[in-house]
């Protein structure tokens, strides 16, 4: 076995005749090794690891699954709390801050401390934690963690720094919150209630207190038990036994009435004056049936009461519709004197808050609009009009609005790109918006000084695409296009969509996009590919259908007893494919042709419009590509793209082979399997054989399976063989960590053994790449070439003859040799760049973007514009060539062409696989970052493979985050980190470094609206609720110390920075004592040591100046 290792070692690392010896390639992992050759000492490597550090830019999307909500009234901002832990903050568009907190235990609740600087969170593992805002990226500064009970509720009055804490056994906490420790002041909840209750009266559901007296708290148990708690006197003002749940409860301003939700869907109205039943019980939803019994509703789970100076007051709840009408979608009911709307919603409502002028609860409430957080949406809806119009959300909310299927990044777009996809996005918006500002208005964000043009595609389940403007961390729609409009709607009970019944046909797998000549292009999973081009102008258009049979056939099988060394196509330059390999028609086929036994046989999986279409202005299609059934089995995907405007040129592959299409001349110029392809030159001296015929289940092409992986995945289950997969998708929308299973297997050794490699391996194409390049070791100058890269860990390289003259180019064939080089590396190849001898990356060609549609000017012709770099146009100093570089999934190999000599070799990993590999620009340089499936993201310099940063970035990869991680340059990437979100980060440390200076200020100081003067009646007969002293009753003094064993105090990370929380306000002012008292006795002894040496260094000082003085004393004005 060591022997076959050896033997093959030596054929990976030495191409066939290659000049580099392989004991110079096979190092060992992490240690680079160089041939002797001059040339590669000349590139000077800039890049050090200094340059680089992992860090979190920005998070974008929706926040998934919420679960709690929060508004500043006074700083205008935003908070939203997640299942996972996470709370995303938003104020102005530019101001979206993302928190996690450590533990990842759901949020329960959120409190602001208004106008403070500070957000309380409750989470479900029962800890408190207080979050410093005052900073661009909060922190914990304290958390308290309860041992002995549950939290259920929290409240905290405006201006106040005493937290009332509800809990599942009915008792009811105070924490002081500038120092996080529990008061020994408890309600406790057989206190609460009258000794005679014989029941628990159940968890606290709502604490608030009174708008007329604070002393007066409000405590609402879940049984539909309410008692108003004396905080001074300690006993109940009153207790309202009702025989309904409650949900929630909503003081009117004056304090003197209150409302409840109950589970029977039904809202009480209670008036203080007599609390023995309710003043008023409404059932809003719930109609008198002819039986007189009311119907039954769904319970209302939350109710707001707000009052307005010149109108009704407003009721608005969540829930309450009645249960006998099925398929109803949630609703949020606006209860506005008798008018009564109710506003459906497209997910259940999580929560809702009603947005008022003034913060303080005593006055009239004014409220403007309301706020409805939803499964997967955020809406906000302005209440100053009387149809109820939502605000226009400026946040990109919509990511998930089909789920995301792959991403792609690109860093350094031209500057116009922007400008022109935008122009044509804002003519399809949608109108009937709010007139009025978007009402989250907090915090301030400017454009940093280190932004550039950014664009992030993101390919869809639907097959629907969104280009987005992500220049400066923000993240903008700008445009979006449905690939689905190509092709006819299947028709219910047709013959092929009953057959497949597929769920999402459409669904994107890769994109292909040229920002230079604004080509795009798109894989789908029904293994289809279509062309776009980009034109100002709307057209009418004909699409042209091409359909390519990529399969082994059975008369392409070799018997063991013929000639063993004779492959089934070794001729060196055959460029037509045969016959039976494709079907080209320049219009749709007919729905195809069947077998007499009823089998599919030469038919796609969609059929493309065959008439002429109007498309708007933006990407039109030109060309769709479809693999076709062969003998009832499906065409297989397809695993890689590459697309070449100068040479206008598109490759493509999958695991049976490679197919290369002229686009201009709408030809199929090649079509091969990947046996084929090596002609004499097969490593492994297989046989050509067909694919097994097993039957292979076509239902769901996007159905979401534990263990089923794309093929990108699929391919290293196995050490060595490839077999065919299913045709299904694994979308990234609700994935489990199933990629352990594929490292556990992944970490047999890969065997490079003959015997191995059985005969029914198939060999995939899993990466493409055309480029200026010598696809021959003798070559004197570069030609186009395709670079082939294959799950076996092999490279060829594909030459190829392009006409020059533009007029040629429409009318001669391209063609292709075959048997160019060959390399090899160890696991499947995932990435080809160029570099010059001075290690500058090679751009490859390109055509200069031009409007197919525009008005012709005779006097002008439109032509063609091709730029090219050249490998050898730069490099005169180091003579012709240039270094291929070429990563796969183990292993990565800088080779110096045409000599094919591997001057480079650096095993990233050997326990895990690269799933991510891209070449790209940091620092005015090149390097090659790469993304492991065991979550570290490593980048190695350019041409030497040194390692520069390998971080353990994250512990759990999903496929979700192994289907869309993306590098791009500048030293971002990003990865869809939730279904619904899409995680940007930088490994660049000079974006570290500025990213304080890119991010949004949560806080802006602002002056806390004064209160409205109450009137000498109102105030004399009120109550007196400013004087009253919550220090007094729950400081230390007053309450004494809390058992130790109910909470555990615990010190945040913020640290001092967080101590700067408080510039202003009572709270803050307190905060700033304590941690001075806190910093005191810290520094005492440092303060008395320099107190010392101040005495020390002052009486010095004295002695020398008395000695001056007496020195220069009888001196004339001349002689100093």
């Amino acid at each position: 076995m060591k022997k076959f290792r050896k033997v093959l070692d030596g054929l990976t690392t030495s191409s066939p005749g290659a000049t580099v010896s392989s004991p110079s390639c096979g190092s060992a992992a992490g240690t680079p090794t160089a041939a002797p050759t001059p040339k590669e000492i000349d590139v000077q490597e800039t890049l050090v690891s200094e340059n680089f550090q992992l860090c979190k830019t920005v998070r974008h999307g929706f926040p998934y699954q919420p679960t709690a909500l929060a508004f500043d009234p006074v700083q205008k901002i935003l908070a939203i709390g997640s299942r996972s832990g996470g709370v995303r903050i938003l104020g102005r568009p530019g101001v979206d801050c993302y928190c996690q907190h450590e533990s990842g235990a759901a949020v329960l609740q959120l409190q602001f401390l208004i106008n403070e600087g500070a957000l309380v969170s409750a989470c479900a593992d029962d800890t408190l934690h207080l979050w410093n805002l005052r900073q661009r990226r909060p922190a914990i500064l304290h958390s308290l963690k309860f041992n002995r009970e549950r939290i259920t509720f929290c409240h905290l009055p405006f201006q106040s720094k005493w937290l009332y804490v509800g809990t599942e056994r009915g008792n009811t906490h105070i924490v002081n919150i500038e120092s996080f420790i529990l008061s020994g002041y408890v309600i406790m909840w057989n206190k609460a209630i009258e000794l005679s209750t014989k029941t628990h009266p159940g968890p606290v559901v709502h604490l608030s207190d009174s708008p007329k007296d604070e002393g007066k708290l409000l405590i609402g148990f879940e049984s539909g038990t309410i008692v108003q708690w004396d905080l001074r006197g300690k006993k109940a003002d009153f207790r309202i036994y009702y025989d309904e749940a409650i949900h929630s409860v909503s003081w009117h301003h004056e304090g003197k009435q209150f409302m409840c939700s109950h589970s029977d869907g039904s809202l009480t109205l209670w008036n203080l004056r007599n609390t023995t039943k309710p003043f008023q019980v409404t059932f809003p939803h719930g109609k008198i049936q002819k039986d007189g019994r009311k119907e039954s509703c769904k319970p209302i789970l939350k109710v707001e009461y707000k009052t307005c100076r010149n109108s009704e007051p407003f009721v608005i709840f969540s829930g309450g519709l009645s249960y006998d009408k099925a398929g109803r979608r949630p609703a949020l009911t606006i209860m506005h004197g008798k008018a009564i709307t109710v506003l459906e919603m497209d997910y259940p409502i999580v929560e809702f808050m009603v947005l008022c002028e003034t913060p303080y609860n005593n006055e009239v409430q004014e409220p403007y609009a309301v706020v409805v957080l939803l499964e997967k949406d955020l809406i906000v809806v302005d209440l100053t009009q009387s149809n109820y119009p939502v605000f226009e959300n400026p946040y990109p909310m919509d990511i998930h609005e089909s789920p995301v299927t792959c991403t792609a990044y690109f860093a350094d777009c031209p500057p116009d790109i922007i400008p022109i996809l935008y122009s044509i996005g804002a003519k399809h918006k949608k109108t009937g918006y709010s007139q009025k500002e978007w009402p989250i208005s907090g915090g301030t964000w400017t454009l940093g000084s280190h932004t550039y043009p950014e664009i992030i595609i993101t390919g869809h389940a639907d097959g629907s695409i969104k280009f987005w403007d992500a220049s400066a961390i923000t993240l903008q729609m700008l445009y979006k296009m449905k690939t689905s409009k190509v092709f006819e709607k299947p028709k219910p009970g047709e013959g092929r969509a009953a057959e497949l019944v597929e769920e999402d046909p459409f669904a994107i797998q890769m994109v292909s996009w040229c920002p230079q000549s604004r080509i795009f292009c798109v894989v789908g999973i029904s293994a289809h590919i279509i062309l776009y081009r980009f034109s100002k102008y709307d057209a009418n258009t004909q699409i042209v259908s091409l359909e390519v049979r990529l399969q082994c056939d059975s008369e392409d099988v070799i018997s063991p007893s013929e000639n063993e060394n004779n492959p089934s196509f070794s001729e060196t330059g055959s460029h037509s494919p045969q016959p039976h390999h494709h079907h080209q028609h320049q219009h749709p086929a007919s729905p195809g042709s069947r077998t007499p036994e009823g089998i599919k046989d030469s038919i796609p999986c969609l059929k493309v419009k065959d008439r002429a279409v109007r498309v708007p202005p933006g990407y039109q299609s030109e060309l769709v590509i479809q693999l076709l059934w062969v003998d009832g089995e499906p065409p297989q995907q397809i695993t890689s793209l590459d697309i070449n405007s100068a040479y206008g040129l598109l490759a493509f592959g999958n695991c049976n082979g490679l197919a290369v299409v002229d686009y201009l001349q709408k030809t199929v110029i090649l079509c091969m399997s990947t046996l084929d392809l090596y002609g004499s030159t097969d490593p492994y001296q297989r046989l050509t054989r067909s694919p097994r015929r097993n039957r292979q289940s076509t239902s769901g092409l996007t159905e979401l399976t534990d263990n089923q992986q794309s093929i990108d995945m699929e391919r290293s289950k196995s050490p060595t063989s490839v077999k065919g997969p299913g045709r299904k998708l694994s979308l990234p929308t609700d994935l489990k960590p199933d990629l352990e299973s594929r490292e556990n297997s992944f970490t047999r050794s890969r065997s490079s053994s003959v015997s191995s490699i059985d005969r029914d391996t198939k060999e995939a194409v899993t990466t493409l790449q055309f480029g200026e390049s010598y696809g021959r070791k003798n070559d004197v100058l570069p030609t186009p070439c395709l670079w082939v890269g294959t799950s076996l860990g092999v490279v060829l390289l594909i030459p190829m003859s392009i006409p020059t003259d533009q007029e040629e180019r429409m009318e001669e064939p391209v063609t292709m040799g075959v048997n160019g080089a060959l390399l090899m590396l160890k696991g499947s190849v995932l990435r080809f760049s160029f570099l010059d001898c001075m290690g500058a990356l090679i751009q490859t060609p390109y055509e200069v973007w031009r409007d197919h549609n525009a008005p012709e000017d005779p006097d002008r012709p439109r032509r063609r514009k091709l730029v090219h770099f050249s490998p050898s146009s730069s490099q005169d100093a180091c003579g012709d060539g240039h270094l291929a570089v070429v990563c796969s999934e183990r292993q990565a190999k800088v080779f110096l062409m045409p000599s094919q000599s591997c001057l480079f070799v650096h095993n990233i990993t050997e326990s895990s696989f690269v799933l991510r590999a891209d070449v790209v620009s940091v620092c005015n340089s090149v390097c090659l970052a790469c993304f492991c499936a065991n979550g570290h993201v490593m980048t190695l310099s350019l041409p030497s493979l040194r390692p520069l940063m390998d971080v353990n970035y994250l512990p759990l990869t999903d496929m979700r985050i192994a289907r869309t991680f993306y590098f791009t340059n500048g030293g971002q990437a990003l990865y869809l980190s939730s279904p619904t979100e899409i995680q940007r980060i930088t490994y660049s440390q000079e974006m570290c470094d500025n990213l304080q200076e890119m991010l949004g200020e949560l806080f802006t100081p602002i002056e806390t609206p004064e209160a409205q003067n109450r009137g000498f009646l109102k105030g004399f007969f009120g109550g007196n609720a400013h004087t009253f002293d919550r220090e007094e009753l729950f400081g230390e003094a007053a309450a004494g110390k809390a058992s130790r064993s109910l909470a555990q105090h615990i010190p945040g990370q913020g640290g001092v920075e967080g101590m700067k929380v408080a510039a202003s306000g009572a709270v803050g002012e307190l905060a700033r004592a304590r941690i001075a008292l806190d910093e005191r006795g810290q520094r005492l002894g440092e303060l008395e040591e320099r107190t010392a040496l101040m005495m020390t260094s002052a009486e010095a000082f004295s002695k020398h100046a008395h000695e001056l003085m007496l020195k220069c004393k009888d001196k004339k004005w001349y002689q100093f």
